[in-house]
């Protein structure tokens, strides 16, 4: 009896811990270079000389869902969104690196290039300045030039170039700020075959309508797991009955 118990108790609590995560994807649907994350699960046998048959339900792995996301046109300068499989790389504040696909930039007072969020983006030689009264260009490789807005408009100054990496995705963990990094904390170098498209954002990649069929599956999961409980507690009840008429 209590096989089911153990079963059915673990399973609905999962449930929840996916729906949550689903929930999640689907508040970042409309998030700018926004990963899905993917819970799986297995059963394990619960360790005890007394118990060799019970099972329980074990988050295996918090995955996360590669795939690109949609190009969306802006226009905007400091737009960008790599194109194909790459990381954009920006500076923590406790100054290590971490890598986004939210191409959406910025310039601090000081004319830093950041992220919306506020980290510096790392460039060749460091943080990024950008001078002030010039338009900026970012060209497919990444390289920055500027080009003032008064005076010579001809006097095209290269400034820097933004930090594209490609490390192996199965060596990519999820932070809790949301950035990605390097499972053994290495620092990839800088891959020239990534390339960035200027006036453009990559979307999430998240499937609104996936996401809301998987929602209601998993609603129906959890009220089936429900009911495994209350037959359990029920069979417990009529073999009590029998006992005591025995």
């Amino acid at each position: 009896m209590d096989r089911l118990v153990y079963t059915a108790m673990t399973g609905a609590k999962h449930i929840l811990e996916q729906q949550a995560t689903n929930s999640h994807n689907l508040a970042n649907a409309t998030t700018t270079g926004f990963r899905a994350q993917l819970d799986s699960f297995r059963a394990v046998p619960v360790v005890g000389a007394d118990i060799p048959t019970r099972a329980f339900v074990v988050d295996a792995t918090v995955g996360t869902d590669f795939s690109v996301g949609s190009m969306q046109m802006t226009g905007r300068e400091l737009d960008v969104a790599i194109q194909g499989k790459g990381w954009l790389a920006v500076e923590k504040p406790d100054g290590s690196e971490a890598y986004t696909r939210a191409g959406s930039l910025k310039l601090s007072e000081n004319g830093v290039l950041q992220t919306l969020s506020g980290l510096n983006i790392v460039g060749d030689g460091g943080p990024i300045t950008v001078p002030p009264d010039v338009s900026v260009t970012i060209a497919k490789d990444g390289t920055i030039s500027t080009v003032p807005v008064t005076g010579n408009l001809n006097s095209v100054q290269v400034i820097g170039r933004l930090k594209l990496v490609n490390p192996p995705e199965e060596n990519l963990v999820r932070g809790d700020d949301g950035l990605f990094k390097t499972k053994d904390n290495s620092v990839p170098d800088a891959d020239a075959a990534v390339t960035v498209a200027g006036g453009t954002l990559e979307g999430s990649n998240v499937n609104v309508v996936d996401s809301m069929v998987t929602m209601i599956n998993l609603g129906r999961q959890f009220e089936m797991q429900m009911r495994l409980l209350q037959n359990a507690e029920n069979n417990e009840t009529k073999a009590t009955q029998i006992i005591a008429l025995s």
